[in-house]
């Protein structure tokens, strides 16, 4: 089941933000994040809020859900109205499955933020998909509704892996997603993710042969994490399979660097490689960077201005508050600057970009010494004023933070 809130504080019914956190809002870049929270099967090692189908009664369908996202998308219009323009900078569409909705009812959601806003130019705008669920009349519908990027979970090339992820999809139908997706002219981008129990060294490597092999403009790779509540949590607990070991992760974290930098990705982010600057996720980023965003539907994360919020989880109270017009926030949380600089370093030490050696407060400036010397944070870059991390540092990243950061 899905993972549980974390703790906060009420919030207004009608949505409204401190004039703190609107207060220089114009000019700083916005996103929005659309969750589709259907899936055709639940894997089993997954916690994000997400339903299947006969799990949901007939208003919590996708039709309820689709009136209801786009009376979150009026809210939000109406809650961050300064009289200014604020053209959204990336649109990011995850779950969930989002291709389980037709190209049409996604663009539907897409036209309602450029509407509502105007989309910047050149802006992202993405969508996550099963590579089972991209055809190439899809791939073409998605395009003309105004799609720039594909998400594909790919997750494994290898069939015993697939299967104890409980992933659907037949490896070869990666491929052909991956050759509609580009025919469409959309951008491509794979997701992956190792320790599985009972992968081996060598099936991680035939995964990251075969994702080099399709050649996408972007490539994510995340350890396996074991949510309490989830299907896989129950299997290793009665000790059916065994737990991601954490050497054998650091092994495949090194060895997909090797693969991907060789095939000539950059990594600029911890769990990210991309071709070429321009093909980063941008969505991502803005996340990474403490940019705004408004996230719309079931269980979803916002951050404007140093205040946090997080949506009611299931679909049905979701769509029940916005009919009653009231916000569908469950709870928010509004960051001091102590825990705005804790993010800060926090995000900012995971990016390939670094983190200004000046901004670290007197405690941080005086650890980036040794950290060098203890072969986590590279030394030329620290003589240039900023703290990049070291392969073993980004092996180590919360060690490193956690030395940045004030005790």
């Amino acid at each position: 089941m899905p993972s549980a809130f974390p703790p906060g504080e009420p919030a207004p019914e009608d949505g409204s933000l401190p004039d703190s956190a609107l207060e220089g809002m114009p000019g700083r870049p916005f996103s929005v994040y659309l969750h589709v929270p259907f899936c055709r099967v639940r894997c089993g090692y997954c916690d994000f809020n997400t339903y299947t189908l006969p799990e949901l009664a007939d208003g919590a369908a996708p039709e309820g859900y689709l009136g209801a996202a786009h009376t979150e998308i009026e809210l939000a219009a109406r809650v961050l109205s300064t009289g200014e323009d604020r053209p959204v900078s990336t649109v990011f569409v995850g779950g969930g499955t989002p291709t389980m909705l037709s190209p049409d009812a996604l663009g539907s959601l897409v036209a309602d933020v450029r509407d509502r806003w105007g989309l910047a130019p050149g802006a992202e705008v993405t969508t996550e998909a099963n590579p089972d669920t991209i055809t190439p009349e899809v791939a073409a519908q998605l395009a003309e509704q105004g799609f720039t990027r594909v998400s594909l979970g790919m997750q494994s090339a290898v069939p015993q892996v697939l299967r104890t992820l409980d992933r659907t999809h037949d490896p070869a139908g990666v491929s052909r997603a991956v050759r509609a997706v580009r025919e469409a002219g959309m951008q491509v981008s794979l997701d992956l993710i190792y320790g599985t129990p009972g992968e081996s060294q060598a099936d991680w490597q035939t995964s990251l042969d075969a994702a080099v092999a399709l050649q996408p403009d972007h490539v994510s790779a995340y350890a396996l994490v074991v949510e309490p509540g989830t299907r896989l949590h129950g299997q290793v607990r009665r000790g059916e399979v065994a737990a991601p070991d954490d050497d054998d992760e650091a092994d495949k974290y090194e060895l997909a660097d090797e693969v991907l930098s060789a095939a000539g990705y950059g990594w600029y982010e911890i769990s990210n490689w991309a071709l070429t600057m321009d093909r980063r996720c941008e969505h991502n980023l803005a996340y990474w960077s403490g940019a705004d965003w408004w996230g719309i539907g079931p269980g979803a994360h916002s951050h404007v201005g140093g205040v946090r919020w997080w949506n009611v989880k299931h679909p049905r109270a979701y769509g029940d508050r916005l009919g009653a017009g009231r916000s569908p926030v469950h709870a928010r949380e509004i960051l001091d600057e102590q825990e705005r600089y804790a993010e800060r370093v926090l995000l900012g030490v995971r990016l390939a970009d670094g983190l200004p050696v000046a901004a670290l407060e007197d405690a941080g400036r005086h650890a980036v010494a040794g950290l060098v010397g203890d072969g986590l944070v590279e030394g030329r870059a620290a003589v240039r004023g900023r703290v990049v991390l070291t392969l073993r540092g980004r092996l180590l990243a919360d060690t490193v933070v956690r030395r940045l950061l004030p005790g």
